[in-house]
């Protein structure tokens, strides 16, 4: 698997749209870099067309189309709404949808030098998202579970990692994620969750955050998934001002947040070693970003969070 599958070329994505959007078909297209479940094409200036790569689940592309257009308008940071929807076919056997176009640069080749603007943006983004809603919405997956639950993750990606990987910093690692383990569990409502904030699925403009994309893990249920991203995401010194501004996470959603964040740091360093490995899907990029991650992750206290 290439970073662009050669099966997925720029000729099958206007075909595929001559076939079922005519309308669209003319406009400009071209190839964005990155994605890993799923590959984007640019199409004119304010779509792109978000076609399965990796990822073979048609229920991920089915809730965004689904809920986005709900959640989008009382989210205070651009998020990708779809507009249109592609159906699999004989040409191509996988699903596909046009979504607006979230400006900016995802954050595993940018970066955030306003580390607090960045924290208040993203405590009232997540603030706006993690409300409860309706019955019928998306069950939690594994991903926005209770650490407890996640632990055969956490043991495969750490157990991946080249011994030298975390070196030192590997009994420390197992403490923060056993604390987690033993946290007690959420007890509000369910509420919607991202599911998979990660430097690849935020967009930084001007130094901030921007945009938030990716909502293939959209679910209801413990939001300490999201608020793990106080580490895996904002620069070192900020996870304090993010807890601050969001307002209202319990000592024990911060330890499961951070556990959280230890598995998603752990995930984006195996991805990083996959990709220096040649391995598919593997992300060269996201080696550093997990490793700076985890750095943060360990040199911040539970005690100095609120709680």
């Amino acid at each position: 698997m290439t970073e662009i599958e050669p099966g997925i070329t720029a000729a099958l994505v206007r075909d595929l749209l001559r076939d079922q959007h005519p309308d669209l078909a003319g406009l400009p297209l071209r190839e964005v870099e990155g994605g890993w479940g799923n590959q984007m094409w640019r199409l004119g200036d304010e779509l792109a067309v978000r076609i399965q790569r990796m990822d073979t689940d048609h229920d991920h592309q089915l809730k965004e189309r689904r809920w986005l257009p709900l959640l989008a308008p009382r989210l205070p940071l651009p998020v990708p709404v779809p507009v249109r929807s592609g159906a699999p076919s004989e040409r191509c056997p996988r699903i596909w949808t046009v979504m607006t176009w979230v400006p900016g640069l995802p954050l595993d080749r940018g970066s955030i030098t306003r580390g607090g603007h960045a924290a208040d943006t993203l405590a009232g983004f997540l603030r706006a998202l993690h409300v409860a809603a309706p019955a019928d919405a998306p069950v939690g997956t594994l991903r926005a579970a209770h650490p407890k639950d996640c632990a055969g993750g956490f043991e495969q990606f750490f157990d991946a990692l080249d011994a030298d990987a975390l070196g030192s910093d590997a009994a420390d690692v197992r403490a923060v994620w056993d604390d987690a383990v033993a946290a007690p569990a959420w007890e509000g409502p369910p509420v919607w969750v991202h599911g998979d904030l990660h430097p690849a699925n935020v967009v930084v403009e001007d130094g901030t955050l921007a945009g938030v994309v990716d909502f293939g893990d959209l679910s209801v249920g413990d939001p300490a998934v999201d608020l793990a991203a106080a580490w895996v995401l904002l620069p070192e010194g900020t996870a304090g001002r993010f807890f601050t501004a969001y307002g209202s996470a319990d000592g024990a959603t911060v330890r499961r947040a951070r556990g959280l964040a230890v598995l998603k740091s752990l995930f984006l360093m195996v991805m990083g070693q996959n990709g220096n490995l040649g391995l598919p899907g593997g992300k060269p990029a996201w080696g550093p970003a997990g490793r700076t991650a985890l750095d943060r992750v360990l040199g911040k206290s539970p005690t100095r969070l609120p709680g």
